[in-house]
C-alpha cells in the first residue's frame, strides 16, 4: 500500500500491542539484509529452515555473539547469523487489517489501512497503546 508522500510519518494503533508493558523487557532485532537464512543450530553447517525478509522483527532469546537464537512471530525458535540482524525496530501487522491514523487517538483521521503481515518501522516508543510508524514506501 502506497501512502501520499506528505504522510512520511504517521501513527498506527495496533491492537496486538495491548501487552506492550510485558514486551518492554524483551530484546528485539530486525532482519538487516534483503533475505536472511535461519538455521536449526548456531552454525552455517546447520539445517537451513527458511528465509526471513528485510525488516522482519524477531525476539532475541540467546546471544552467542556470532549467532543469535530468535523467536519469530509464529513462536518458532531458530538461529541466525548476528551480522544479518539490526537493532532497528520494526513491527509486523498481526490483525487482518490495521488502520493508519494521523494522530494518536481513536477519532484521528484515517490515512490508510495496512494488511496482515506488512512490516512497519517503529519510529517512537509506544505511548498509551499507540506507536508512531513508517511504511517503507513513505
Amino acid at each position: 500500500m502506497k501512502l501520499p508522500k506528505q504522510h512520511t510519518k504517521f501513527l498506527l494503533f495496533l491492537t496486538l500491542f495491548m501487552l506492550l508493558p510485558n514486551l518492554a523487557a524483551a530484546e528485539f532485532r530486525s532482519v538487516a539484509v534483503q533475505k536472511a537464512i535461519v538455521y536449526d543450530s548456531p552454525s552455517a553447517q546447520g539445517k537451513k529452515l527458511y528465509l526471513l525478509g528485510q525488516g522482519y522483527p524477531v525476539e532475541v532469546i540467546v546471544n552467542l555473539s556470532d549467532w543469535i537464537k530468535v523467536r519469530d512471530q509464529q513462536g518458532g525458535l531458530s538461529w541466525i547469523d548476528a551480522k544479518q540482524l539490526s537493532s532497528k525496530r520494526f513491527l509486523l501487522i498481526i490483525p487482518q487489517v490495521a488502520e493508519i491514523k494521523q494522530t494518536p487517538d481513536s477519532g484521528g483521521v484515517v490515512l490508510g489501512r495496512v494488511e496482515k503481515d506488512v512490516v512497519l518501522e517503529l519510529l517512537e516508543a509506544p505511548k498509551n497503546g499507540w506507536v508512531k510508524v513508517m511504511h517503507h514506501d513513505g
